[in-house]
């Protein structure tokens, strides 16, 4: 089978098959999300416009037997940030469009005003009908009225309340094997699928064959044998993610002190262990839930999990460490049960789970409800879930709503949410917030994991030194397993184990019968990051925009007393290169 692109027109709803130019044959995943969206899409459009576009491709792994090989990415030029924007997931939709012999499905134009569409992706094109029965319902509602919860060769791409309003914090949810959402979270994406008049593309594989064909197979056997047991021997990946999910950093970033409290007052909760991976995964136990749950097909880490009520019922999945941070320690709410709640409400309306916390942290700080208020947090998502006129507020995030109040205090890099690490006392992932080309974003380039986790050996999260070039090569390598649909997580083990990496050049050689080295890895790397920052430099977005709010270098951050002391010359050395 021979890969193809989809493009689909939402303003004369007409459909193209079209064969993949030489120049994209090469990319998956991110690398070919952002040369589309770099190449396609005017810098200086609208986002919610119709001369931007959405592309959505699988990694060049995906579809194969490689374990943990399941992302989307998903790229388009982000109404939150005014700049590039790429996200990827898990669930069922990689893996089913690589089967299919979709190289990329782009949407592009905008329909008549208020008019909205279902498509329906076969192997042999799109489908395209008018929606209006299912306008105004969350996605937990269209995964049971479309039936599709659990059919394995059926994908879900879905928007809910926030998105059908374009709201800036919207994002895209894809079923998972399970009839779970997963998030393409970050910076508005749901919006433009919104702005597109696209409520849900349902993608069906049935008749597509059960595995992406590979030239040596032989050779894919051996090197991904190779890779899943990199993956499984490694502490990280193979015991800590499975037994407490991403949740169990709360009590070690807590311990460091970079745990950001009460709008980044101070890198310590004084309530962590109560909202920390280990009380979660004890509760679960408990009442019946899964501990250990798997977001795509081939997952060996199984960091995702089934959260249940103190009755046995279902409340959400995939409750990360980052969300219940934004939640928890930011909001200073310290009951799991509510933060799952607010999970669910944002799972269903379809905002970024990251994004919402820091912008309910930022109301907060505003003075709408006090600190700790967990049941003035479940109010104010259900005004976001009716649109009322401060739910529109806090539905386009935390910079629009500090700006709103009237505050200073606001933690954003161009313009998105800052995550669950403190810069000042964990000094290598602040500068990936102010440097990375999708705005404030820790998995942009993770130095968490030598900073803290001591993975990739160890650089003193509190010391300038080295922070710059580890930033940077973590960047860079980032973009590169975010192009082969990879988790980002098997990053633990390429950094501490000599097998990894070699195992993944030896199965991108085996896939598509060719000769790359570690070194065309790496250099696919940088030229994505290259490709994403010329675009956000013909955007608007200067090396001014690559800062951290000024709070974070006035004010010191306790235990440590830390303060954010990179002049903007050090920053700027990130991209010399």
């Amino acid at each position: 089978m021979t890969d193809k692109i989809f493009r689909v027109n939402m303003g004369d709803l007409s459909v193209k098959i079209e064969d993949v130019p030489t120049p994209l044959q090469g990319l998956g995943g991110r690398a070919l999300t952002s040369t589309i969206v770099a190449t396609e899409v005017p810098p200086t459009c609208h986002p919610l416009g119709k001369h931007n576009k959405l592309i959505f491709a699988p990694g060049l792994l995906s579809g194969t037997r490689a374990a943990n090989s399941g992302r989307l990415s998903a790229g388009a030029k982000s109404p939150l940030t005014e700049g590039i924007k790429e996200c990827n997931s898990g669930g069922t939709a990689a893996q089913l469009m690589a089967r299919m012999g979709i190289k990329a499905l782009i949407l592009e134009g905008i329909p008549a005003e208020g008019q909205f569409y279902a498509l329906k992706v076969t192997s042999e094109g799109v489908e395209i009908t008018a929606e209006s029965d299912l306008l105004g319902e969350g996605n937990f509602a269209l995964i049971e009225k479309l039936k599709v919860a659990d059919k394995k060769d059926c994908g879900l791409l879905s928007i809910g309340q926030a998105g059908e309003r374009c709201q800036l914090s919207a994002n895209i949810s894809v079923k998972d094997p399970d009839g779970k959402l997963r998030s393409l979270g970050r910076g508005g994406l749901g919006a433009v699928m919104g702005s597109k008049g696209v409520k849900y593309i349902l993608i069906d594989a049935v008749d597509a064959p059960k595995r992406v064909s590979v030239v040596d197979e032989d050779k894919f056997k051996v090197a991904a044998k190779t890779f899943a047991k990199a993956l499984i021997d490694h502490p990280v990946c193979g015991s800590a993610l499975g037994a407490y999910g991403t949740n169990v950093l709360v009590n070690i970033v807590n311990e460091v002190g970079g745990l950001p409290t009460k709008n980044f007052r101070t890198g310590q909760f004084d309530q962590h262990e109560m909202i920390s991976g280990e009380k979660m995964s004890e509760m679960i136990e408990a009442r019946g839930g899964k501990v250990k749950h798997g977001c795509h097909a081939g997952c060996v880490m199984q960091c995702s999990q089934v959260y249940v009520d103190k009755e046995g019922n279902y409340v959400t999945s995939g409750f990360e460490y980052e969300t219940i941070w934004g939640m928890g320690a930011h909001c200073c709410i310290a009951d799991l049960d509510i933060l799952a709640q607010a999970d669910s409400v944002m799972d269903d309306i379809g905002v970024d789970s990251i994004e919402m916390a820091v912008t309910i942290g930022v109301a907060m700080e505003a003075g709408i409800i006090e600190f700790g208020d967990g049941p003035g947090l479940l109010k104010l998502l259900q005004e976001v879930k009716e649109g009322t006129p401060l739910g529109r507020i806090l539905g386009s995030g935390a910079g629009v709503t500090g700006k709103v109040y009237g505050l200073s205090r606001v933690p954003v890099v161009k313009n998105q949410a800052i995550p669950a690490y403190d810069p000042r006392s964990v000094k290598g992932i602040g500068i990936t917030y102010c440097t990375s080309t999708m705005g404030a974003d820790h998995t942009a380039g993770y130095s968490v994991a030598t900073n803290i986790l001591k993975c990739g050996g160890f650089i003193d999260p509190l010391q300038k030194e080295g922070q710059v070039e580890l930033s940077r090569n973590l960047q860079i390598a980032t973009a590169a397993i975010d192009s082969t649909g990879l988790c980002l997580f098997i990053a633990f083990a390429v950094l501490d184990d000599e097998t990894a990496l070699p195992a993944i050049v030896d199965m991108l050689n085996a896939r598509f019968g060719i000769s790359l080295t570690a070194d065309d890895v790496t250099a696919l790397g940088m030229s994505v990051l290259k490709t994403e920052r010329a675009f956000n430099q013909a955007a608007g977005l200067t090396n001014a925009h690559d800062r951290l709010p000024e709070f974070f270098v006035d004010e010191k951050v306790p235990p440590h007393n830390a303060i954010w002391d990179f002049s903007d010359a050090e920053i700027d050395e990130f991209w010399n290169f």
